[in-house]
């Protein structure tokens, strides 16, 4: 363990040196930066970020359902999370009769609030370093297959031991830094979470895929649930004598507002970075793999928006396909720019030819980076058949249906539209023809395209008055089995190699930056597990002669609104609203506050964040990153990397004032 003891060390020493605004750090490890957060103006305790002993700032925040985070707001259980984390729970209880996406949705009585079958949260109990353990009887000379057998063995004795046979306990051995060191989760699962409140799509979807990812922002992005328990305040399943739960913590909300430069925190989940990638799978991505999944994704809206502008029916139906996939398209769009612009490949080759100048010598290291180019320049043409396969091929509806067996028709078919997904199939298969190259290419994919003559003639067959369901599982399985068995055993063998030198490369790098006095930041890839980010509010500058300021307000909303223009037309109580200046307490500067940036380094994940002022209470729920700065899943530039939050005080002001849900407010501590 001499070797772990010492990256260990590194891995602290690098610590010490990261600007406030950048890293995710792990809430146990807090302690080794707050005395840098404090000096950023946070007014807590380490103790009060996490804390196994008493509550904590931790014991607020939870896992909402897959893949978002959320917050408790009052000690009744009420929580507060994203629209677009909810969204999927909106869109099922919404029908034409009742529009909940249109319309929005208030529960005035506890009676009223929904059940989400399926839907759970996670409160994180605890995290602890179990390096050694899973390590358990490994020896260096093993080979790599008997490393991962004894990690599976240690891993699993840890998690069953953390669980401890309780059913409410889920428990997770993450790795980090590539493997070279792991953490244990331990989370309380809760699966009674109803849903409370939610603006009206037009508020919490407001300036819709234009305005995603982009500066200055107006989106009321926010919805309300319920977390409910048994009697004894333990996870139970639903039931009408549940109660709500009793949270350890929740936070205040501080309407007192915020200003430029003033310190805040995220805390939540964020999904996945990759900060320490190779140049050239960083050159791939910006280059090659993004513009083309983009343009795939390109074809697909366009169809979708077309359809959904014809229908209500079709809208609603389509309203939650196409937000999940616009979001990556817009997002894959200013990841590539950023990398580009910020030129994180050339940067990264001087890096890396300086890392091989030093590891000559050093047999752990030595020829790291000639291996890497060697082996990402063998998979590039196969990584952009991996691509299509799965943002085309694998992208019809009806396909991938059919590929699963037809499992849950009924769900399947209530969100279906052929046309949609015909039209969908000829454009993505035709793009599929022509940028693949022919000996990448399926054969059965060639076959039936000589058979048929033509993708749309094939879309004939396929799109009858009753879907072809024998056709689709036929496609589905010849060109996946073929995928599988031609493509996929050469990139999953090569990226296991990748993957082995990545660990070597993650400890290289920490002693080569111990050895030169670097400055390299080490903080651990997000794997959506808790972390802590924290920064400042403030403003950017995308462009030459362009400076955007950090906060937005219902003015700007005004300034878009747009009765025909369906992501811009607003609810006429809000024109009336502003109209009449009616903005009760939540008024500042003649206006009401919409949303905030700042400099908080976060991911995809982080969506529904607190985001927390330098007392530990609400100002903000995090959304969203500017488009400029979405490179920082790869590279953080904190120039032009800030997260988007919905201010709190514009939650409470439709709440209160357009939803007339004044009993909600009564649940929550709220600092004026």
């Amino acid at each position: 363990m001499k070797k772990l003891l010492f990256l260990v060390a590194l891995i602290l020493a690098g610590a010490s040196q990261v600007r406030a605004d950048e890293g995710m750090w792990l809430p146990s490890e807090i302690l080794k930066k707050i005395k840098d957060i404090q000096s950023q103006g946070f007014k807590l305790t380490a103790e009060d970020i996490y804390s196994v002993n008493k509550s904590s700032l931790k014991d607020a925040v939870v896992r909402f359902g897959g893949g978002c985070t959320g917050e408790l707001i009052s000690g009744e259980g009420l929580l507060i999370t994203n629209h677009h984390c909810g969204f999927g729970q909106i869109q099922s209880h919404s029908s034409v009769e009742h529009d909940y996406l249109k319309d929005g949705f208030w529960a005035m009585s506890r009676a009223e609030e929904l059940p989400n079958p399926g839907l759970s949260v996670s409160f994180l109990e605890y995290m602890t370093d179990v390096t050694d353990e899973v390590l358990k009887g490994y020896k260096p000379k093993m080979t790599e297959e008997k490393r991962n057998e004894i990690i599976a063995k240690n891993t699993k004795k840890i998690e069953e031991k953390a669980i401890n046979g309780n059913p409410n306990l889920r428990a997770n051995v993450r790795p980090l830094y590539y493997g070279n060191q792991y953490f244990l989760f331990v989370y309380k699962v809760y699966t009674d979470v109803r849903l409370v409140g939610a603006p009206p799509s037009s508020i919490g979807k407001f300036g819709g895929e234009t305005d995603n990812w982009m500066w200055p922002r107006h989106t009321g992005d926010f919805s309300i649930f319920r977390v409910s328990a048994g009697d004894d305040n333990e996870p139970a399943a639903y039931s009408e004598k549940n109660v709500p739960y009793r949270p350890k913590k929740f936070f205040k909300i501080n309407a007192r507002g915020i200003k430029e430069g003033d310190f805040t925190m995220v805390y939540g989940f964020p999904g996945s970075t990759r900060e320490y990638l190779f140049s050239d799978a960083v050159k791939y991505t910006a280059y090659t793999s993004n513009p083309h999944k983009i343009a795939l994704r390109t074809l697909r809206l366009n169809i979708q928006k077309e359809e959904m502008n014809k229908d209500q029916a079709v809208r609603i139906k389509y309203a939650s396909k196409q937000a999940s996939v616009a979001n990556a398209w817009k997002k894959w769009q200013g990841e590539a720019k950023g990398i580009i612009k910020n030129h994180a490949v050339e940067n990264k080759q001087a890096f890396e030819a300086k890392f091989a100048e030093w590891a000559k010598g050093k047999p752990e290291y030595e020829g790291l980076v000639e291996r890497f180019k060697e082996l990402y320049g063998s998979i590039e043409e196969l990584s952009l058949v991996q691509d299509y396969q799965n943002e085309a091929l694998n992208a019809v509806e009806l396909i991938g249906f059919a590929g699963r067996g037809q499992r849950g028709a009924e769900k399947f078919y209530k969100d279906y539209y052929m046309p949609i997904d015909k039209a969908c199939f000829i454009a993505l298969y035709n793009a599929y023809n022509k940028n693949i190259a022919d000996n990448y290419k399926s054969p059965y994919f060639k076959e039936q395209l000589q058979k048929f003559g033509s993708v749309e003639a094939w879309a004939e067959a396929l799109f009858t008055e009753t879907p072809n369901m024998e056709m689709a599982a036929e496609i589905y399985k010849n060109t996946n089995d073929w995928f599988k068995e031609n493509i996929a055993p050469t990139l999953t063998n090569v990226n296991k190699e990748i993957n082995l030198l990545y660990r070597a490369y993650m400890k290289g790098q920490m002693e080569y930056n111990d050895a030169t006095n670097g400055g390299k930041v080490f903080y651990p890839d997000a794997n959506s597990t808790l972390r802590v980010t924290y920064g400042k509010v403030k403003g950017y500058k995308p462009a030459d002669a362009i400076y955007y300021t950090p906060v937005s307000s219902l003015d700007g909303i005004i300034e878009k609104d747009n009765p025909e223009i369906y992501d811009y037309n607003i609810p006429q109580k809000l024109r009336d609203l502003h109209a009449a200046k009616d903005y009760g307490q939540w008024e500042v500067d003649g206006s009401v506050p919409v949303a905030f940036i700042a400099m908080n380094h976060t991911s995809g994940g982080n969506s529904g964040s607190p985001v927390l002022d330098a007392e530990g209470n609400l100002i903000g729920v995090n959304f969203d990153r500017v488009w400029e700065g979405t490179m920082s899943d790869v590279v953080y530039d904190p120039e032009i990397c800030r997260n988007i939050s919905i201010d709190i005080r514009y939650a409470l002001f439709i709440i209160d004032k357009l939803a007339g849900a004044n009993h909600l407010l009564n649940e929550m501590e709220i600092l004026k």
